[in-house]
């Protein structure tokens, strides 16, 4: 069978073939007329099953008293119906006017009163409509369907030096919060005057957009969070990323447990003052339970400071829960995986696996259950997309999808999405909502993981392409976290730069790094989970040298481990860094495996080899005598 999208793709393709004969479609209770031409009884049958399965018709306006589904699942980003399209399914929408507007929704508690019409968790046709109407953006004419497209401006991606937590003396955060160059304090006195500023900003708006949602597809973690914009697209952004209400109930007496301000059209004028960075400022107060976004427009900020706060929450709870940066898949027999990785090491691209349904692509939480996402959707980089190396990332991106800082060129009077243009930022990104994957898995919800895969995008070209940890190593590489910083992802990097982010995403971690180590230990442990390390990075010599892995052999490799086949392999042990390399696995040249073999200059690769151990040895002195267990023994010995 091929996938709704594929249809929807053939149907538009012969739709100027087909006119003057009435089908009646009948969906969700209502029926639906369109045309069609010289389709005969057998083929307008067969159309008519066809279309009711895939055709995006547009949702027809609906009030809060529209009949509500009772879904089985309540909590998980979307259930599939049979009788209508997922797209339809997100239909909680309220459009609330009058001088009471703001304390009808509930946002006069933050002190925003004057908004006269707000717009609550629109359907994705509304937000279109909307995008359309502000002139927020352009439609692209991607291949699978017609995919709104932003630009968000000079700041293309995370802003981390301009991220701060409030700093209150005594608190129960003051107490935990990992202190530092990533966690930056800043005062009370900041924080008001700049929540006010926020506020007051709002209050000069006739209109704004809130989205109420969910964090954590467990119900026993999970958060309500609410998000407050001034533009339709980001709160499509937050539709697409964060778990939609199902049902007009939900939002009855919808009591968040995080609040974002987004005012990301205004900047700190007082940021010298303020003792902050620069004029862009995005603030977190957990104590308050609310933050403000100044100066960028990013969308994944307003994702990355919940999984941040979500970093901090989960360990605290009793029993403590694991969160972790990390995409999961599960197979068909229940086995399910887990992929670290900082961006552009391979984590959405991995996950989405054909054979495999996805369970999601960034963020997720490991408790008694097994694991869980926290998210409702994707944000998948487009640098050189294309079908045929990333084909479900390609297809999902048509209505609904949102595509950002992708460049357009104009084809027969359309505007197309060119991936291999980079000129504005090599991390050109695209969201969208996790039923856009064909597969995917709809309970959000999988055992314990048998795998679990550190991704490193290793720059000197030393680390091979796979291989396998003992439990021990597994946690220095957690704490590790090599990488490389990739093109793009943060502002001011341009190029691969070698880098150590402990549990490979150190710029969310909220606590010290050896919380989340002895919670990776007590998982493993007890669920007897077998850990990998994958390098997608360069082979053959060192960035700029070297050629960055394949996509093709970094997916052999990945198979070799999902399947069980990595376990026939014979090895061999690393004399400098300790773990087993295998020696053969299928689709993978053998010479490749061990890298060495790849360098011209052997003498060369051992040189840059004693240099990159010499980096770990270095960056892991931080870890000695911390945490439960010191795990120096454990790195490469020089």
């Amino acid at each position: 069978t091929k996938p709704s999208h594929q249809k929807d793709k053939n149907q538009n393709q012969g739709k100027h073939q087909r006119k003057n004969h009435i089908i009646m479609l009948a969906s969700s209770g209502r029926i639906l007329l369109r045309t069609a031409t010289g389709v005969g009884g057998r083929t307008a049958l067969r159309a008519l099953a066809a279309r009711a399965a895939t055709t995006p018709f547009p949702s027809p306006k609906v009030s809060s008293e529209t009949v509500r589904t009772n879904f089985n699942y309540r909590y998980k980003s979307t259930v599939a119906v049979e009788t209508t399209l997922p797209r339809d399914e997100y239909n909680v929408s309220s459009t609330i006017t009058g001088a009471d507007a703001c304390t009808q929704v509930g946002i006069d508690d933050l002190g925003i009163t004057n908004p006269t019409t707000i717009y609550r968790n629109l359907t994705f046709q509304e937000l279109f409509d909307h995008e359309n109407k502000n002139g927020e953006g352009k439609v692209a004419n991607a291949e699978y369907g017609d995919t709104f497209a932003v630009d968000t401006g000079k700041f293309t991606g995370r802003s981390p030096k301009d991220k701060w937590i409030v700093k209150n003396i005594g608190s129960e955060s003051d107490q935990n919060m990992w202190w530092g160059d990533i966690n930056q304090p800043t005062t009370p006195e900041v924080y008001k005057e700049l929540y006010d500023k926020a506020v007051a900003h709002f209050n000069t708006l006739d209109k704004c957009y809130v989205f109420d949602g969910y964090c954590g597809a467990n119900p026993k973690s999970q958060k309500k969070v609410r998000f407050v914009h001034e533009m339709a697209w980001s709160q499509h952004f937050v539709s697409n990323m964060f778990i939609r209400p199902e049902s007009h109930d939900q939002l009855e007496g919808f009591e968040p447990d995080f609040t974002v301000i987004n005012a990301c059209s205004q900047v700190d004028e007082e940021w010298e003052r303020h003792n902050l960075n620069s004029d862009v400022a995005v603030v977190f107060n957990v104590e308050e339970k609310k933050a403000v976004i100044f100066g960028t427009y990013y969308g994944g900020e307003n994702k990355k400071g919940i999984f941040s706060l979500m970093n901090y929450w989960l360990p605290m709870q009793d029993p403590p829960q694991f969160p972790m940066h990390c995409s999961a898949n599960v197979g068909k027999d229940g086995d399910s995986a887990l992929f670290f990785g900082l961006s552009g090491t391979g984590k959405t691209t991995l996950s989405a696996d054909p054979h495999r349904a996805l369970i999601g692509d960034d963020e997720h939480g490991w408790d008694e259950d097994g694991i869980f996402n926290f998210e409702g959707g994707c944000y998948a980089k487009t640098i050189n997309l294309s079908e045929k190396t990333e084909p479900d990332i390609y297809r999902a991106i048509h209505k609904d999808a949102l595509l950002e800082n992708v460049m357009l060129v104009e084809k027969d009077g359309k505007l197309v999405p060119d991936y291999f243009d980079v000129s504005k930022t090599e991390n050109g990104r695209v969201s969208y909502p996790i039923f856009h994957i064909d597969g995917y898995h709809k309970p959000q919800m999988a055992g314990h993981p048998n795998n679990i895969i550190f991704l490193s995008c290793d720059a000197f070209g030393v680390l091979p392409p796979v291989a396998k940890l003992s439990s021990e190593q597994a946690m220095y590489h957690f704490l590790s976290g090599y990488t490389a910083k990739v093109a793009g992802t943060e502002r001011g990097i341009t190029e691969p730069v070698p880098n150590f982010s402990p549990c490979f995403g150190a710029a969310f971690l909220t606590l010290h790094p050896t919380r989340y180590a002895d919670l990776l230990k007590d998982k493993l442990e007890k669920h007897n989970s077998t850990a990998w390390l994958v390098n997608s990075g360069w082979s053959g010599g060192s960035y700029p040298h070297g050629d960055r892995m394949s996509i093709k052999t970094t997916r052999s490799c990945i198979d070799a481990i999902l399947d069980g086949s990595v376990n026939e392999a014979t090895w061999t042990k690393d004399d400098l860094f300790g773990f087993e390399v295998p020696d053969a696995l299928p689709g993978i040249d053998p010479l490749v495996l061990h890298p060495r073999n790849t360098w011209e200059n052997q003498d060369e690769f051992d040189a840059t080899a004693k240099k990159l151990a010499g980096m770990y040895i270095k960056n892991f002195e931080k870890y000695a005598d911390q945490g439960s267990v010191d795990y120096t023994q454990f790195g490469p010995q020089l």
